[in-house]
């Protein structure tokens, strides 16, 4: 039997339409000093809309933080393919309609589709679900989501680490997503216990 030969670390970063776009841009601009780690985004137009109202940052010097950008419709894109091997998969931030999409098994564009792959190919799929409050049926949805795999990961921040910034807490998020999918990174804060005596 032949040996595989080394394969590439690729993760598929997909941004969607709910507010906290920061987050998806701070893991892209991460990953883009990490030249083991090549990245494939996709960016739906709900998301394209949110970064040009809640950034500074152009669609176009997003795009470029990444190895390779997919269209959101390119259902046949390389990303659509169990063949096609990777780390896994972040939808950050994750709306609503992504998550039901996922939760639904539905293949309507490259989001949902290659989010189905990573679930049946049992690779981690981490849904950064951004919404507050929730109300039964949201919350459903991520039961469902989990039950088929997916990893349920809302930016609820940690202040043990004592953030003095919105950036802290943007990194202190990015750093433990960056983490449950085994990549080191130094953007999070590490608990090493009580010190003292509370």
């Amino acid at each position: 039997m032949t040996a595989l030969p080394h394969l590439p670390k690729r993760l598929i970063v997909a941004l969607s339409g709910a507010s906290g776009v920061i987050y998806g841009i701070r893991l892209l601009e991460t990953l883009r000093q990490d030249p083991a780690v090549e990245t494939h985004l996709i960016l739906t137009e709900a998301a394209r809309i949110t970064i040009a109202q809640e950034t500074t940052w152009k669609v176009s010097d997003v795009e470029a933080l990444a190895q390779v950008v997919h269209k959101p419709q390119n259902v046949g894109a390389s990303i659509a393919s169990g063949s096609f091997a990777a780390l896994g998969m972040v939808v950050v931030p994750c709306s609503i309609k992504s998550l039901s999409n996922i939760a639904h098994s539905s293949a309507g564009d490259l989001l949902a589709r290659a989010a189905d792959v990573q679930l049946k190919e049992g690779r981690p799929l981490l849904l950064v679900v951004r919404e507050t409050p929730l109300h039964l049926g949201h919350l459903r949805l991520m039961v469902q989501a989990a039950e088929i795999g997916a990893i349920i990961m809302p930016p609820v921040p940690a202040f043990y680490g004592h953030p003095q910034t919105i950036n802290d807490l943007i990194n202190g998020t990015v750093g433990r997503i960056l983490l449950r999918l085994g990549i080191e990174n130094a953007l999070y804060f590490e608990w090493l216990g009580l010190k003292g005596k509370p």
